[in-house]
This record gives C-alpha cells, structure tokens and sequence, in this order.
C-alpha cells in the first residue's frame, strides 16, 4: 500500500501595470473556499515586498489527489477570468512534493 505525501503549489501572477488592485481583488477571493477544500492543510496570497506587480499564491495539501482535485475545482476559474480581462502578464504554477522536486509546472502569459 503505497503512502501518500503533502504536496504543495506556488502560483506567481504578474499584474499589468495599473492593474494590481484588480488583481488582488480576484486572488482573494479564493482564500476562504479554497480553506475548505478536502485535503488543503494551508493557503496563503501574499503580494511580493518588492514588486507591486507580483501576488504569489501558496497552498499546502494533504496528498496530489487532493490539489489535483483542486485544480479541477471551479475555483481555478479565477485564473481564467484574470487572462480574459487582460489584468496579468504571466501566470507561473509550479507544485512540489514534500522533498522538493518539481514533478508540474505550468505557465502561462
């Protein structure tokens, strides 16, 4: 019976210029449901001390189901909706296992 592992993801969303608040008005609004998804141990948006322009997004899982089932959740539709409205230059997913290795990443502008 193989064991499962907490993973983790880290989303780096570049605003466009005039743009931040935007931004940060749709990331958000993910905290709170995305705190209640079975399997999310922590979620955390926090915009860069360097960079008005850069939000990054953290969220810690008890296992890949889980933040699979996550990314497959209506919630990622946010992402979506930030590239329609043109409010992001660039979108970066990465996710991680509890070693550390990047096993996805996913990235787009």
């Amino acid at each position: 019976m193989s064991q499962s592992c907490a993973v983790s993801h880290l989303t780096l969303i570049r605003a466009r210029a005039g743009c931040s608040a935007q931004v940060h008005a749709h990331l958000k609004q993910l905290i709170e449901p995305t705190l209640q998804v079975p399997g999310c141990l922590n979620f955390v948006l926090h915009p860069c001390d360097s960079d008005p322009l850069l939000w990054h997004v953290s969220g810690q899982w008890a296992d890949a189901c889980a933040m699979q089932a996550y990314f497959n959740s209506p919630l990622m539709d946010v992402f979506s909706t930030l590239l329609n409205q043109q409010v992001v230059c660039s979108l970066d997913f990465q996710t991680f296992d509890e070693q550390g290795s990047t096993p996805l990443r996913k990235r787009a502008s």
